[in-house]
């Protein structure tokens, strides 16, 4: 997998931007393209949440939201497991500084929106996650993907406050090693190419024949995040799926430039 920065390759952390990173957009080749016949995709320059959503944002966003307190969301927006961890419709248990877990597709959404945001797509994302501490994309570093690797492994504990960790390049925290996260859409791996003609070969995309279309065969964490995406329902929750909130770049940024 590879990519082409635009306009922002000499200052670490990006742009400052209260509590969103700026991050340049670029020619970028996903794990699977949706286009065997164009396997890049072009992302504009966007703006990321720094840290993951926490249960105290989340909370105050229940008290201006009741509609999505646990009691009041409808069926159809969460399963029976939304905020199952919270002691009270906005009470969440352990930490305000924890990322907030258990939370639906729908429900993220809802509080991005209400933040005037919206979640960041899965390109987006993975462009953000690209990023070391110290490199604007690092999936050819192998003790940076190897420490990934054993995250996934690890069994869920006690999950860690968000920031606690150094931020990226790009001034971004927690895109590994705390939970997983939605993106908008969280499927497209499996819904970009045309099912109707399709048939099993979206299927075999996540069995062994699957790495011999994948752009990096090697890039064994960026599978294991599409296996987990296209697993998922919207109404879904788990205790370890959490989100932050993306938005579209400053208009008064400066415009892009490609660089390889």
């Amino acid at each position: 997998m590879w990519w082409m920065l635009a306009g922002l390759l000499a200052v670490p952390g990006g742009a400052p931007d209260g509590s969103m990173a700026s991050l340049p957009g670029g020619t970028y080749q996903p794990l699977y393209a949706p286009d065997p016949d164009q396997p890049s995709v072009t992302v504009e320059p966007f703006r990321l949440d720094r840290k993951p959503v926490t249960k105290g944002d989340f909370a105050r966003f229940l008290r201006s939201h009741p509609q999505w307190q646990r009691g009041r969301i409808k069926a159809l927006f969460a399963d029976e497991d939304y905020l199952g961890d919270w002691e009270g419709p906005l009470v969440p248990s352990g930490h305000p500084a924890q990322p907030v877990v258990r939370v639906s597709w729908f429900a993220a959404r809802a509080y991005c929106e209400a933040q005037g945001k919206r979640l960041p797509t899965e390109d987006e994302w993975e462009i953000a996650a690209s990023a070391s501490e110290t490199a604007p994309f690092a999936r050819g570093d192998f003790d940076w993907t190897a420490k990934i690797l054993a995250w996934y492994g690890e069994p869920s504990t006690e999950l860690r406050h968000v920031g606690e960790r150094n931020p990226n390049f790009f001034g971004v925290h927690d895109l590994h090693g705390l939970v997983w996260e939605w993106v908008e859409d969280f499927n497209n791996t499996v819904y970009g190419a045309d099912n109707r003609e399709g048939g099993d070969e979206n299927l075999l995309r996540f069995c062994g024949a699957g790495a011999l279309s994948a752009a990096d065969s090697r890039d064994y964490a960026n599978f294991m995040r599409v296996a987990f995406r296209t697993s998922l329902s919207a109404k879904f929750t788990t205790r370890n799926l959490g989100f932050r909130c993306a938005a579209d770049a400053d208009t008064s940024a400066p415009a892009k430039t490609e660089v390889q």
